[in-house]
């Protein structure tokens, strides 16, 4: 059954459409349970019924037509309890007399379990036997196991169906695919996939823009294709046998077929894109030879396929224009990372939109850092079809469009223009103090992690640097870098705000941070060798970029350094250790150096609960929020799976934070909060209530939270910050905060910006 399982499963995920993969689950649940009939019908949760999608052994007109209200029938009744059903005489049901239709209505032995995909119901998955034929307790694990893995494939393919339907212009009036918003803000641009390997057959039509250059693009594709194929050739002579190696010259051969090329070229001239011709050229071309009656002859429309495929790759390669233009583009992959961020060119990035993912990932914080827009956890595009596509991403609603219409692009251009003209006006609070009404100073720092942040940070009106994450330096080269490259690096960032403090986090890499030239394989990254265990088991790297450090603070003496991920006291002091030892090591050499503040990262329940303790060995301690809710609610924080029990306002995440504030402010040490939490403006504002000294975060976040505390007073926030802490459930929290944040509407602060 296992096997069956798996090769049902492989079939439903090649599937080119949700009708198709419909058709193999029936067919193959028909198969292999042996059952009279089976079917799959698809809920309609607005109408309160499933829609009869696919069937075998029922009536064919039924298929579309018939319809169950969640409770009607047996069927209805899966539904309505989301729960496997199983009953040997179906007409006896007390069920089967409550449905007025009986179109879909079926005696016999019936067997049903739910499609559920992150607790959504997608549908039904039904069949029946003869009446009185029992099924054996296999065959319905079988079922019940089928029916949990075909949720998510259901839900795949109903996303690519939307997407096809949205690229083909078959849409409603305002279509959308949804997601989840990593980051907020609108942007509009043209699709670059990351990490796609486009497949001919899914090359989408689009004009061409310029025929001559596209011509030329095309005639440089295959004449780099013919001659790698020459050289590949001449290369494998003698080595493999001659008939394999001569293949390489029949299909340089073909590639001058003059029919293939000019056809291609007349379709460029007609108006498409190189791309589009040749897929239409190779289509015709395979087809002739697939109707030839010789078998030889008909094997050679798979070389032309395979010749197109190859032709593709060259022509790609070239076909760059959309990502090389002055216009904007919308990154899109299954993952993003750093590297993928980072070779775009400055200014020319919009938006970024990924399969996977959650609103937590690091992908999510870089975005929210840079101001670009995001939504992940799409999770299935037809990949190839969208490159070039134009597209909207809107961070707010957490919403992709593709291809939308004039009216459409025109509404979110004037929200996008709105947009700029309300961070104009945050942008004129940039010397204004962090106060609260009652007089209190908050001090509000940057997140940054590259020199080439400096610029926003400044602009933001920080008042520093609360995290400067060190690890994108390594992360972006393709080596180690050395102690000098990593002192002028910090230098730029520690001289840019001199005198104002900035703190440096040791490298931090591990979980999903790995470094290239460094790979380690652990079953579980996140619970294994990260942050300051990473360093303290390569004390050699960890020696170069404490020395790097100290170095950089010669004469400036605004450096604070910061130890993260310290789960024990034992870490603190091998880490202090060090870095006294590169400090004595300095002065030995004779080289300029300056001590630094020390802080040490919470961010796992363990230094909680050490926080007495650890503060009386440094000078401030961290918390970071993000990493912090992770542990604490043993959540994955890139699973866009359990993103709602991932809540930075939970009760227990709450009463951690304060309980470490608490702590280090008994010993007279002060508390900064460099996660997400920090950024939001309710987070904010529950942070300064529980006394929190420091808040650090996304420059673009700054004006938000500081808007948000120049309008309340620091008595009302205690007060909030009280209550919460005695709440029992997150979701009481949340609302609490947003009533608050209502009531400061009329803040003189707030005239002409609305809080987000």
């Amino acid at each position: 059954m296992l096997v069956t399982l798996r090769q049902i499963m492989q079939q439903v995920r090649a599937a080119p459409t949700l009708d198709d993969a419909l058709a193999v689950i029936i067919r193959q649940v028909k198969k292999a349970v042996r059952v009279d009939a089976c079917a799959v019908y698809l809920a309609d949760v607005e109408r309160d019924d499933c829609v009869l999608a696919a069937a075998e052994g029922l009536t064919p007109d039924s298929i579309g037509s018939v319809r169950v209200r969640f409770g009607e029938g047996l069927v209805g009744l899966v539904a309505e309890r989301k729960e496997l059903i199983v009953e040997t005489d179906a007409g006896a049901h007390p069920n089967r007399h409550l449905s007025t239709d009986a179109l879909h209505q079926r005696d016999g032995s019936f067997l049903g379990t739910p499609l559920i995909h992150y607790r959504k119901l997608l549908g039904v998955l039904v069949a029946w036997k003869p009446v009185h034929q029992p099924y054996a307790r296999d065959e319905v694990t079988f079922f019940l196991s089928l029916g949990a893995q075909l949720a998510k494939a259901v839900h795949d393919a109903e996303t690519i169906d939307a997407v096809t339907a949205l690229l083909g212009g078959q849409h409603s009036r305002d279509p959308f695919v949804q997601g989840i918003s990593a980051a907020r803000g609108l942007a509009i641009g043209r699709a670059v996939l990351v990490g796609a390997q486009t497949k001919l057959d899914s090359i989408p039509d689009r004009e061409v823009q310029d025929v001559a250059a596209e011509v030329l693009a095309f005639e440089a594709a295959i004449a780099a294709a013919r001659q790698a194929l020459r050289s590949g050739g001449d290369g494998l002579a003698g080595v493999v046998p001659e008939d394999v190696s001569s293949l390489f010259a029949v299909y340089a051969m073909l590639l001058g077929n003059d029919s293939l090329v000019l056809d291609t070229i007349e379709r460029i001239r007609s108006g498409s894109w190189a791309s589009g011709a040749w897929r239409e050229t190779v289509s015709r071309h395979a087809a002739i030879f697939e109707q030839m009656e010789d078998p030889y002859l008909r094997t050679r429309a798979d070389d032309i396929r395979e010749l197109g495929e190859y032709v593709l790759t060259q022509l790609q390669s070239r076909e760059t224009a959309f990502a090389e233009s002055p216009g904007r583009c919308i990154l899109v992959g299954d993952t993003l990372g750093l590297t993928h961020i980072a070779a775009i060119p400055a200014g020319r990035l919009a938006g970024l939109v990924s399969t996977r993912g959650s609103p937590l990932s690091h992908m999510a914080v870089l975005a929210r850092a840079l101001g670009i827009p995001a939504v992940v956890s799409l999770v299935a595009f037809p990949g190839g079809r969208l490159a070039g596509s134009e597209m909207v991403v809107d961070g707010d609603e957490g919403r992709v469009y593709i291809q939308p219409s004039p009216r459409l692009l025109a509404i979110f251009q004037r929200r996008i223009h709105e947009a700029g003209m309300r961070a104009e006006r945050l942008a004129a609070m940039r010397e204004l103090p962090a106060e609260t009404l009652d007089g209190t100073r908050v001090h509000l720092h940057a997140n940054i992690g590259l020199p080439a942040d400096i610029a926003s940070a400044a602009a933001s009106g920080a008042e520093g640097v609360g995290l400067y994450r060190t690890e994108y330096g390594f992360l972006l080269s393709d080596t180690l870098p050395g102690e000098d490259d990593q002192r002028a690096s910090y230098r730029e960032v520690l001289a840019a705000f001199a005198p104002r403090p900035v703190t440096l986090r040791t490298l931090d890499v591990g979980g999903d941070k790995m470094l290239s030239y460094f790979p380690a394989v652990e079953d579980n990254p996140f619970l294994g060798c990260r942050g300051i265990r990473f360093s303290l088991d390569q004390p050699e790297i960890f020696l170069i970029q404490l020395r790097a450090m100290l170095r950089a603070n010669a004469g400036l003496s605004n450096l604070q350094v910061l130890f993260p991920m310290v789960g024990t006291v034992g870490e603190v002091d091998e880490a202090l250790g060090l870095l006294e030892r590169a400090y004595r090591e300095l002065e030995e050499e004779g080289q300029d150096a300056a001590r630094p503040g020390v802080g040490v990262m919470i961010e796992v329940p363990s230094s909680v609960h050490l926080a007495e303790i650890l503060i009386q060995r440094v000078d401030f301690l961290s918390i970071g929020s993000n990493d912090l809710t992770q542990y604490m609610l043993a959540v994955d924080r890139n699973n866009a799976q359990v993103v709602t029990p991932y809540d930075g306002l939970h009760p227990a995440v709450l009463n951690a934070i304060h309980q470490v504030i608490e702590a280090a402010h008994r010993q007279g040490k002060p508390v900064s909060i460099c996660g997400e939490m920090a950024g939001d403006p309710a987070g904010a504002l529950l942070l300064l209530g529980m006394g929190a000294d420091t808040l650090s975060m996304s420059p673009a976040l700054l004006a938000e939270v500081k808007l948000a505390i120049r309008c309340f007073t620091r008595a009302r926030a205690r007060s909030l910050a009280d209550t919460a802490l005695g709440m029992s459930d997150g979701f009481s929290i949340h609302r609490l905060m947003h009533g608050a944040l209502e009531e400061i509407r009329g803040c003189p602060e707030t005239v002409g910006v609305q809080l987000q």
